[in-house]
């Protein structure tokens, strides 16, 4: 028989265990993440919380009990940014508080600030936030694996960055050179998530389309053949853009390789620009029923000269022929899109003719905005932003009537 003095003093032992348990659980630094923008912004974020969790951090969904504050932003729009720094206004109360809180901003307003040319939003940032901590991406990276947070979704970058300097877009600042993964690593990330019980792969890059054309150009000439990871040699898709130039892409062929992935019920893939959307890429979508038929291919505009403003590769034309071949392979398909209304010098003729697209189109559902000036790109620089704030409004709500099926 063990004696009394034993027996209480292994019960203490155990309660002792338990008690250390919660002061260590009480006493670890605490995160909370504020997510601003697209899909993309939300994998970030699952990797930014392994990022923190690997240094000991533990999450919280309250930010009055977050010893650190991250919000990761998204600077699109000229709205987007300042939701951004009015959320920092409105955690000043916290801060006054607590004077060790942590705010930490990352994402696009970072990474575009860091690359603007001029520095001018650098210095605003600095500026307007001042006691804020700045995270760039880089230094997450993707050796950190996402806590994913999407439920049967897993969301998988496949690229970053954009090289293609539409005259709006802020991007290639925020983003940087466009920088593929390897073929091996997403392959990886997609059979590990269906591992962990997850139904639907979304696979994400600010171009999906040109998947792959920076490492092939530099190791693959036209005409060679690529290794998958299944030992299966492909050649390459070489893309052409309107006879500007080429480029070798692996997308549909990455595409149908997780589309067969056991386990995998449904694909999707954001996004993806007209001017290289090929007729393999539209092969490989019949072929594979599993694949979304809800495709998102933003036109922007309408009229063929404020394309080419928008230094957009193709016509109006060139659109809509792109959408009838989709739709003669894919019957189904719902295509949705975004339009960009009052950018500079845009006439109302030519918003009739934007007007007029979205009928011909037939469009499932628009994401519209209107044209906000973004530091650095070649429309803030170059073009005068003409079209009054009222009458972007007006024609904003007239495109969403005609789009939604309450305007004819």
């Amino acid at each position: 028989m063990r004696h009394p003095f034993l027996i209480f003093w292994s019960k203490w032992r155990r309660v002792e265990g338990v008690l250390l348990g919660f002061f260590l659980l009480y006493m670890a630094q605490k995160y909370c993440i504020k997510t601003f923008g697209c899909a993309q912004n939300v994998a970030d974020s699952e990797r930014i919380a392994s990022f923190y969790e690997s240094r000991g951090y533990e999450e919280t969904k309250d930010d009055t009990q977050a010893d650190t504050i991250v919000i990761n932003t998204c600077v699109i729009r000229g709205r987007a940014e300042e939701k951004v720094y009015g959320m920092v206004r409105n955690l000043q109360p916290l801060r006054e508080k607590n004077p060790d809180l942590s705010i930490v901003i990352t994402g696009c307003l970072i990474g575009a600030a860091s690359r603007e040319p001029s520095g001018k939003m650098m210095k605003a940032l600095r500026k307007r936030v001042p006691h804020a901590q700045l995270l760039p991406l880089d230094e997450v990276g993707f050796e950190y694996a996402p806590k994913r947070t999407q439920g049967k979704a897993a969301f998988i970058p496949i690229s970053n960055g954009c090289n293609n300097f539409c005259a709006y877009c802020i991007v290639p600042f925020s983003r940087g050179k466009e920088r593929s993964r390897t073929f091996d690593e997403i392959a990886g990330e997609v059979f590990e998530a269906v591992e962990s019980g997850c139904e639907e792969i979304v696979l994400l890059g600010q171009n999906v389309n040109s998947y792959g054309a920076d490492f092939l150009q530099e190791k693959i000439k036209e005409g060679d053949a690529y290794t998958l990871p299944n030992g299966e040699n492909v050649k390459p898709v070489m893309v052409k853009h309107l006879n500007r130039h080429r480029i070798p892409t692996l997308f549909p062929q990455l595409l149908e390789y997780v589309a067969t992935v056991p386990g995998v019920k449904k694909v999707t893939f954001l996004s993806s620009n007209p001017w290289d959307f090929s007729d393999e890429l539209i092969a490989v979508m019949a072929r594979q029923k599993n694949i979304d038929r809800r495709l998102h291919l933003p036109v922007q505009a309408g009229s063929d000269a404020v394309l080419k403003a928008m230094n957009r590769w193709y016509t109006r034309d060139e659109y809509v022929a792109l959408v009838d071949r989709i739709r003669k392979a894919i019957p189904e398909i719902e295509i949705t899109t975004d339009i960009i209304v009052g950018f500079p010098g845009e006439t109302d003729e030519q918003f009739e003719d934007t007007m007029d697209l979205a009928r011909k189109v037939g469009f499932a559902q628009a994401y519209i905005a209107w044209y906000s000036p973004r530091p650095g790109t070649s429309a803030a620089t170059k073009m005068q932003d003409d079209v009054p704030f009222l009458e972007k409004k007006r024609r904003f709500k007239q495109i969403d009537d005609v789009v939604c099926g309450r305007l004819p």
